[in-house]
């Protein structure tokens, strides 16, 4: 077809596929075959996408090394798929997304700067610490939890615990904002939050706290087990929130 790409004598060479070549591609009417030729892979490769995730707890790390640079800190921890890892993949550590810098053995190292330390409860960490973890989503992932982007936007305080219908419901408590309010850092009732990286759905919220219910498992099965009253998490808000509240100042 004049004007097009012909994908089947397309050699890529690891360049980056130009503007005119892709505005190419996507008029190609045939598009079910172009998926399989290699200038649509290098495509593919070419886009840079920003990690996601899910808030679906993999497993539990634990902290065996911390090491001060300057205000950074570099964490250590240990995981039953660091062989599956790789440099500069990304994974949640209690919700905060943070890029693998080195391995080595049955380790790996992230790197928290001070920003990261500030907002979150990473900088409250100690050697033994149970980290919850998560890697980012696949693109053919199934998206289990709700949208999670491991940006933490504040840390909140365990004020209550109690236990009712087999479940245990942990209240948390954050200083009102009413600027951060007006932007969607909040939470309604049956809306999604994430806590220490946990995709869990909100009950009984006011306008700076908000409960959520562990049944057993999640409990077992993530730092859940070591939250007490007066324990801090970090919390990330739903990002659909964020949008609207953003949607509703244009």
């Amino acid at each position: 077809m004049a004007g097009h790409i012909n994908f089947n004598e397309a050699k890529p060479s690891g360049r980056w596929i130009t503007k005119t070549e892709s505005s190419q591609l996507l008029k190609c009417s045939e598009f079910h075959h172009i998926i399989e030729q290699p200038l649509f892979l290098l495509f593919i490769k070419s886009i840079k996408f920003k990690p996601m995730f899910s808030g679906i707890v993999e497993e539990m790390a634990t902290l065996v090394a911390m090491t001060k640079d300057k205000e950074n800190i570099d964490f250590t921890l240990k995981c039953s798929f660091t062989d599956e890892l790789k440099i500069d993949q990304s994974i949640a550590h209690n919700g905060v997304c943070l890029t693998v810098v080195s391995m080595e053995n049955d380790t790996y190292t992230v790197t928290a700067m001070k920003e990261t330390l500030d907002r979150s409860n990473l900088g409250l960490l100690q050697i033994g610490d149970r980290v919850n973890i998560e890697r980012s989503m696949l693109m053919n992932g199934r998206l289990d939890g709700h949208i999670v982007q491991g940006h933490v936007d504040r840390t909140a305080k365990c004020i209550g615990m109690r236990d009712a219908d087999g479940s245990t419901y942990f209240t948390f408590e954050y200083p009102f904002d009413k600027a951060m309010a007006k932007k969607g850092y909040f939470t309604v009732d049956k809306g999604s939050v994430t806590v220490n990286g946990v995709s869990l759905t909100v009950c009984e919220p006011t306008e700076n706290t908000f409960t959520v219910a562990i049944i057993p498992y999640t409990r077992a099965n993530t730092n859940f087990h070591d939250i007490q009253v007066g324990s801090v998490v970090n919390i990330e808000f739903d990002i659909l929130g964020k949008y609207i509240a953003r949607l509703q100042t244009l």
